[in-house]
């Protein structure tokens, strides 16, 4: 590792985690790499990474995380590979991919994210602000006519399943989820459907809010109660809510049903668009684990 790449790269566990990761992330971005000695494509990737971080000099850090060190970290992520990537921003995860990337496809995965340092590109952010929002319907049947001209652009199919879902068509999304290549089945877009799809998925069949409300009333440590509320919430009107019934099961019965709540809560974080509220419940929910 160069000098220059070190000032930007650094060595992640949980005691530096929610400092160096969680809250320095609210002003500048934070790549973390899991990965591991024994691995192969890991010390590909590696390198990569840092000679990108000296490059893009202080536009992002690059934080390195043993998983056999640190596998308390890995298991808050979901890893279940390596080496897997996850883009950090204003606390919450922004997007990630699993595997050794040539450098071309790095770059291009970092210009989604990151600004240029010298601003170039605003005007075009500015005009993106003033073009006219396109609702879930227009969305499906723009995407469904490229489909039908371009048939093997699995990217397109992808589109169409969120699309779907924000349109709240969820078995149609699913169908279309299902069916996408695996290399798109990892992407960050498509493990949030997924997360969103799992979570509407708990409340077939679930008790109203109001009899899970006084279920929990009347004993407060009806988990299974409490974390069906905390789905109703957080997909209704109030995600904070929600959220916060996961935190009493992680804080009082974090072992309960397999460590439900911490799933439930790293599920959630994938289905939020506020940046600001996820943030701050991660950092609830690494205070309690660590």
């Amino acid at each position: 590792m160069t000098d220059t790449a070190t000032t930007h790269v650094f060595d992640v566990d949980p005691t530096n985690f929610e400092t160096d990761v969680l809250q320095a992330s609210q002003a500048t971005p934070v790549l973390v790499d899991f990965w591991a000695t024994w691995c192969g494509p890991c010390k590909t990737l590696g390198p990569m990474l840092e000679k990108l971080a000296a490059e893009y000099n202080g536009a992002f850090r690059l934080a390195k995380v043993d998983v056999d060190k640190n596998q308390e970290l890995a298991g808050m992520f979901g890893i279940r590979s390596i080496p897997t990537v996850m883009l950090v921003k204003n606390g919450e995860i922004a997007d990630g991919f699993s595997g050794a990337l040539p450098e071309g496809q790095l770059r291009e995965f970092l210009s989604r994210h990151l600004q240029p340092l010298d601003g170039a590109g605003d005007e075009d952010a500015a005009d993106a602000v003033e073009a006219p929002a396109e609702t879930p319907e227009q969305a499906i049947n723009r995407l469904q006519q490229a489909i039908a001209t371009e048939p093997d652009r699995a990217e397109l199919k992808l589109d169409l399943a969120l699309a779907l879902m924000q349109a709240g068509q969820s078995d149609a999304a699913e169908t279309e989820l299902n069916a996408l290549p695996a290399n798109l089945a990892t992407d960050a877009r498509a493990v949030r459907l997924r997360s969103q799809l799992e979570l509407a998925s708990t409340l077939k069949n679930a008790p109203t809010l109001a009899e899970l409300q006084q279920r929990v009333q009347t004993d407060a440590t009806d988990w299974e109660a409490r974390d069906l509320l905390g789905v109703r919430l957080l997909l209704g009107d109030e995600p904070a809510t929600g959220l916060d019934q996961f935190l009493v099961i992680l804080e009082k019965a974090r072992d309960w049903n397999d460590g439900a709540a911490k799933k439930r809560l790293l599920a959630a974080f994938n289905t939020l668009d506020d940046a600001e509220l996820v943030g701050r419940y991660r950092r609830r929910m690494a205070s309690l684990l660590f």
